[in-house]
């Protein structure tokens, strides 16, 4: 008969979550996940097979609980006129908290810089769906937030706001100020956004 397991599983997944979001799957070593979790490395291999194992129980907890409640205005049937802004204004005060784990990127995207996303066709997969996730999500909130524009000058919005904020999240871990200047430049582009020929018409007003 199989020993009992004595230790929470969520909690420790949520502290080999924070030791991954901040120094990164590759830079994150066993001794360090060990005092993370404060279990010895024979019950983590145990619980999880391996250090890619334990990642993986990480991955499924940060869309559940930190990625996918971010994107749940913007993930509605009918989303808020507003609710992009929102979102932008929420990622941005996290992005510059002093308290916030954010500081620290979106730790997927952190891992697509690792040789563990170029080498692995699973963590790829998942990476390239959670940026899906993003982009559909901003479609919906700029089709939400300017039902004036046509469904072309929507769709080139919707990558120009998906853009600037997956290049906020891979900057937030090195430049927080950068990061949040990207989310500026999204609502910015957001409010303002013209057709090419609405934009033409404008300049040729004398």
């Amino acid at each position: 008969m199989g020993r009992l397991r004595t230790f929470d599983h969520d909690e420790v997944v949520r502290s080999a979550r924070d030791l991954f979001w901040s120094r990164g799957y590759a830079e994150a070593g066993i001794g360090e996940l060990e005092e993370a979790t404060s279990l010895k490395r024979s019950s983590l291999y145990h619980a999880f097979g391996s250090k890619r194992g334990l990642f993986e129980a990480v991955v499924v907890d940060y869309l559940a609980h930190v990625a996918r409640p971010r994107l749940a205005g913007l993930r509605e049937s009918n989303p808020a006129p507003e609710a992009l802004e929102r979102y932008l204004a929420a990622l941005r005060a996290e992005v510059l908290s002093p308290a916030s784990a954010s500081r620290s990127g979106c730790l997927l995207l952190n891992a697509a810089c690792t040789p563990l996303a170029s080498d692995d066709d699973g963590v790829r997969a998942i990476i390239a769906d959670y940026t899906e996730e993003i982009r559909v999500a901003v479609r919906a909130g700029v089709a939400a937030g300017r039902p004036d524009l046509d469904a072309a000058s929507q769709r080139t919005l919707a990558v120009t706001c998906s853009s600037l904020v997956l290049a906020a999240l891979a900057q937030a871990r090195t430049d927080e100020a950068g990061a949040a200047e990207s989310l500026d430049a999204a609502t910015s582009v957001l409010a303002t956004w013209q057709p090419r020929a609405a934009q033409a018409s404008v300049t040729a007003v004398p």
